[in-house]
């Protein structure tokens, strides 16, 4: 019995574990963010970093040295000559070195946080692109198994009239091509589903749930939201130009390669029989500046940091006329949205009023087909003008680096 128990548990435990399906934008987020690589990596580097920082705080920019030294002669003369020595030898901090290696590394770390911040943004809008693409995918797939359903029960109504005489063959082909072309368009909806299922998926490694009915904007146009230097994308160039800056003061710092001091002791005898003399010694090295090859470094360190505050400033503009052209679609997006509804509920009364007075034979057949087209279309368009006011909001938390909540 407790050979069956063992067998069922390994079973339980080789079954893979079914997660949750994604139903909403922060978790298609949260879930792409963890397939990335980046954060799959950034414990590491933070360790790294840390190191950097713990080598910066070091009494000596390089680990001291030990040498060893030894002369003999009794591979020639055989005298008894012999001298050995051994020296300790300390690599010294330049003036202002150490500092500027200290602030490097903080700075470095500064700009992994904003690295990470910009690349969370990023994959925010590829993860909103790909979540409002799906949930319009889904809502043209719904919409077009609606108008299969209504084509089908049109052209039921059309094969009942013809059979008792009040409609005649032609109409009833006039039916069935409407029906024809309602499914057409819906298996070309299909496939736009699938390929949308599968773009998010491939950003989140899930297959979301079916996509239901498209959720209400619950949030507003964010005015007390302004563009800071808090943006992501802003704190990342901020942070870029820290480390260039610092680069710039340690490479001033470094004008030369670091002295050395060297302590050593040293017993020798000139020949056997004689007495170990033991002497020390106190060296200090001091290297002569680089002249053109510090030149270089100063040069690419100043190209680094003109390069990274354009950047800043360029960014910055750039980000300001997204925000602006994302205020002014979601304004559009809410004008179209209700004009899009007033025309769906009319189109809709419209279809209520022709499909009676078709019943009632007051009404030709191709007449309540423009209707029935029309009705569609307009719920089509107001479908659409909701989840592109959703999506607009979307886009406008993008451009003031808002993440999925």
């Amino acid at each position: 019995m407790r050979r069956f128990l063992w067998i069922a548990l390994l079973l339980l435990a080789a079954q893979p574990v079914r997660s949750e399906p994604i139903q909403t934008l922060a978790q298609a987020y949260a879930a792409a963010w963890q397939r990335q690589p980046v954060a799959q990596a950034v414990a590491e580097r933070e360790n790294a970093l840390r190191s950097r920082r713990l080598a910066a705080d070091a009494l000596t920019p390089e680990p001291p040295s030990i040498e060893l030294k030894g002369r003999t002669d009794r591979f020639n003369q055989q005298r008894g000559a012999t001298e050995q020595e051994i020296g300790l030898v300390l690599p010294l901090w330049l003036p202002g070195e150490r500092s500027a290696s200290q602030a490097l590394a903080e700075a470095e770390i500064g700009a992994l946080g904003g690295r990470m911040a910009a690349l969370r943004l990023q994959l925010a809008g590829e993860v909103r692109d790909a979540w409002w693409g799906w949930q319009l995918a889904g809502n043209e797939q719904t919409l077009a198994a609606e108008r299969v359903a209504a084509a089908r029960r049109l052209q039921n109504d059309v094969a009942r009239r013809v059979a008792a005489g009040d409609l005649s063959r032609a109409d009833q082909h006039q039916a069935a091509g409407a029906l024809a072309a309602a499914e057409a368009q819906q298996a070309e909806a299909s496939v736009v589903l699938e390929s949308a299922r599968f773009r998010l998926q491939s950003l989140t490694g899930q297959l979301p749930s079916a996509a239901g009915p498209v959720p209400e904007p619950l949030v507003g146009e964010l005015p007390g939201v302004e563009l800071s230097d808090e943006h992501p994308l802003l704190r990342e160039l901020q942070a870029k130009g820290d480390v260039s800056r610092r680069s710039l003061e340690l490479t001033r710092a470094r004008s030369r390669n670091n002295p050395e001091i060297a302590l050593g002791t040293r017993r020798e005898r000139a020949m056997t029989g004689d007495s170990m003399e033991q002497t020390w010694a106190l060296a200090l090295r001091i290297p002569f500046s680089s002249g053109a090859r510090n030149d270089a470094r100063l040069a690419e360190a100043n190209a680094d940091l003109i390069e990274s505050r354009l950047q800043f400033d360029r960014q910055g503009e750039r980000l300001g006329n997204e925000r602006a052209a994302a205020q002014a679609q979601l304004l559009a997006a809410r004008q179209l949205l209700a004009a899009a509804e007033l025309r769906a509920q009319l189109a809709a009364e419209n279809r209520g009023f022709f499909d009676k007075s078709f019943r009632l034979g007051e009404t030709d057949l191709p007449t309540r087909l423009r209707i029935e087209l029309e009705a569609f279309e307009a719920e089509r368009q107001a479908s659409r003008a909701r989840i592109n006011l959703a999506q607009r909001i979307s886009a406008q938390r993008q451009a003031l680096g808002l993440l999925p909540e």
